[in-house]
């Protein structure tokens, strides 16, 4: 089996528009980050297919509005590598995340933005 999309996410120039525009869409609702302007989308009880954790937010300063989703490694640094091999570019190293845990990203060969994730040590 190959390695699970873990997560989603929605970034542009005013995220509190960005989360009204999918509650009202979707119907989701959000929990607050504190110190960002990123909610993070509840999981969905009782649909028919499985919920993906996922947010939505501002995106940082210069940074262009995305969308991208986060695939589950165990090792940041060797699925760069990969990706570059493949003709992919990295964006962002690996960081460290307040919450535990990192993150990368990197494009394909067509320029989208993938995210790459790595849960904390021994989870």
């Amino acid at each position: 089996m190959g390695n699970p999309v873990v997560w989603f996410e929605v970034m542009g120039k005013d995220g509190p528009k960005l989360r009204s525009f999918y509650g009202d869409l979707f119907g989701w609702s959000y929990d607050d980050v504190e110190g960002m302007d990123y909610g993070m989308v509840q999981n969905a009880e009782g649909g028919s297919m499985p919920s993906i954790p996922g947010g939505i937010g501002t995106a940082p300063e210069g940074a262009p509005n995305y969308q991208t989703f986060y695939v589950g490694v165990d090792d940041i640094p060797a699925a760069l590598d990969k990706a570059e091999s493949l003709g992919g570019t990295t964006m962002v190293g690996p960081m460290e995340l307040p919450m535990g845990g990192k993150i990368a990203i990197f494009t394909d060969p067509e320029g989208n933005m993938i995210g790459l994730f790595k849960g904390p040590e021994g989870q």
